[in-house]
């Protein structure tokens, strides 16, 4: 028997399985928009690479076997007519499979071996174990008996294109079980007194544990509560190579990284329930922050990107989150903080204003994070609302920061200057109506059908009451029934898969709704949170959504939507046991 599963079920086809602290996963999608006949084991160092096919076999003619995947947080199953073959991991590097029934090959997926790339693979005498070496991740893939058969074994020692795997099959009693590492170099040989079913058992317990804390308010009103968590807890890796704390991918698809503003919405869902985990998604891509103060486009394995940035939502997010942990920040870590995010300020202050400005500019779209979105069809770099908003609730954390600091000349210069440039922002960018973009160029001004343009609600209560209630207008008006298009659906620029230009995001979906909230548009900011919550609920945790059908878009299991939905329903549990509690 099998110890019981728990939590939610799902599709690998759109979450990977894998566990908190692993660099791989298990999935059918081995590259963007590709997805392969059988389960792969994607590595995610040295960036995303399936390693090896996971195929179920008939044992008796060796066919592969028609199986269906069925998958929860703590145990991944093949199941088919002739049986079933189980997965679960008993470590973030080593998962242990058991079949029952069927076979199982276990091959290179890449068919060719040249002197840089693809999957060597040979048999270790002295781990008595058949390996796996890839020239795409680096690592190694041991792959132990445990008992069973190892039926066969193909292309061992074979350069150039050769099929290269073993297949197990049950021995006497009918049953087989394999370990499978990813591993460095060596390591003594495979073993292990844990069962399979104590495997599944601590696995189960883990997540349950991280849900607990995470979600702890959940109800039935938040179904997706759980799913959510574990899109987080699964993609959370290890500290290795350039990620230098426990850290949370984006994905464990393609889009396997941690850029510059995507970590702040997933250190907020942590904060209250795991805080050395939240601030870690603070504080990594700040590790790399370079001479002039900039923080990273994004971090990986083996990869830092310095040729864009993102948007300074840093001070917006360190309030909100000093704000959920459960314990204030000793004096050293507030320093640290203050320290890094003034040079990050500075940066914008300095190397993004042009002399005489006393607004800063973008240099493209992603710096923006809205990559494509339309404010910056006319033009790439440019002086844009947005940007001047964000900068002002970071210089006013900062003032706040300072003065907890006992620093007052620094709380003066902040606070100086935060007026100052919100003063510029009203006046050279207001049309009455609306907020404008400008050309840092030519001065050239400006208006799109883009929701970028109305993202300075998140100045909330700094804005005066007639600006927030115009901008509250604009965006109801951006409102669809699933959530908030990032291009008006009446636009001839709207796109349904459009990127920016049309499809529903979590990051503007949060910062708006706590913009309104704070600009006392509570009614709109709950109308907008029930949608993207119940869009969750119905579509899971896409990179972004169809705004007109609701149907996920691009990568299927993106941690900052999981914690953007922890965010709202939390929330909104919060308010409801509050008004309960006054009617009460």
């Amino acid at each position: 028997m099998t110890a019981a599963p728990f939590g939610p079920a799902f599709s690998v086809h759109d979450i990977p399985f894998s566990t908190r602290g692993s660099w791989f996963g298990i999935s059918p999608v081995v590259a963007e928009k590709t997805i392969a006949d059988d389960l792969h084991l994607v590595s995610h160092q040295n960036g995303m690479h399936a390693v090896l096919s996971l195929v179920p076999l008939d044992p008796t003619t060796g066919d592969r076997a028609d199986t269906g995947p069925h998958a929860t947080p703590s145990l991944l199953s093949w199941i088919g007519a002739g049986g079933r073959i189980d997965l679960a991991y008993e470590s973030p590097d080593t998962v242990r499979l058991r079949g029952d029934g069927l076979g199982l090959h276990i091959g290179a997926a890449a068919a060719t071996l040249t002197p840089f790339s693809g999957t060597y693979f040979f048999h270790d005498p002295v781990a008595d174990a058949q390996v796996f070496t890839s020239y795409e991740t680096g690592r190694r893939y041991r792959i132990t008996v445990l008992s069973g058969t190892l039926a066969d074994t193909s292309g061992a020692q074979a350069l150039g294109r050769s099929v290269r795997g073993v297949t197990i099959i049950a021995g006497a009693d009918g049953v087989w079980e394999v370990a499978v590492e990813e591993l460095d170099t060596a390591r003594p040989p495979y073993t292990s007194p844990t069962t399979f079913e104590e495997v599944v058992t601590a696995a189960r317990r883990s997540f349950a544990a991280f849900v607990d804390t995470v979600a702890p308010w959940r109800s039935p009103d938040t179904p997706a509560a759980e799913l959510a968590a574990y899109v987080v807890w699964s993609a959370t890796v290890r500290r290795r190579g350039f990620v230098t704390r426990s850290a949370v991918l984006m994905s464990k698809h393609w889009m396997d990284k941690v850029w510059s503003w995507d970590h702040c919405f997933n250190a907020l869902a942590l904060a209250p329930g795991s805080p050395e985990l939240a601030l870690d998604q603070f504080s990594l891509p700040f590790d790399h922050q370079d001479e002039t103060g900039a923080l990273p486009d994004s971090v990986t394995h083996s990869e830092i990107l310095y040729n864009f940035v993102k948007p300074p939502i840093h001070g917006w997010a360190l309030s909100h989150l000093r704000r959920r942990l459960p314990e204030p920040l000793g004096e050293a870590e507030l320093t640290e903080a203050y320290d890094r995010l003034a040079r990050w300020t500075d940066f914008w202050l300095t190397m993004r204003r042009a002399p005489g400005s006393a607004l800063p500019h973008y240099q493209h779209g992603n710096d923006s994070g809205w990559d494509n979105a339309t404010t910056f069809d006319p033009e790439r770099v440019i002086v844009s609302a947005d940007l001047a908003a964000f900068l002002v609730l970071q210089l006013r954390e900062l003032a706040v920061l300072a003065d907890e600091l006992r620093l007052p000349d620094d709380t003066r210069k902040w606070t100086r200057t935060a007026d100052a440039t919100q003063a510029a922002l009203l006046d050279e960018l207001w049309t009455g109506d609306r907020f404008v973009a400008r050309s840092a160029h030519s001065g050239a001004t400006w208006t799109s059908s883009s929701l970028l343009d109305l993202m300075p609600v998140v100045l909330g209560e700094h804005l005066p009451e007639n600006i927030g209630d115009a901008l509250a207008e604009h965006i109801e008006a951006h409102l669809t029934a699933h959530g908030l298009a990032t291009e008006l659906p009446t636009s001839p620029n709207y796109l349904d898969d459009g990127y920016w230009r049309g499809p529903i995001w979590a990051p503007a979906t949060v910062l708006i709704e706590d913009g309104l909230r704070r600009a006392g548009h509570d009614r709109l900011a709950d109308e907008i949170s029930a949608r993207f919550r119940a869009l969750c609920e119905t579509s899971g945790f896409a990179e972004n959504f169809d705004a007109l059908t609701g149907a996920a878009l691009r990568d299927r299991a993106y941690t900052w939507t999981a914690s953007s939905y922890l965010l709202l329903a939390e929330a909104h549990e919060l308010r409801r046991a509050e008004a309960t509690e006054a009617v009460g």
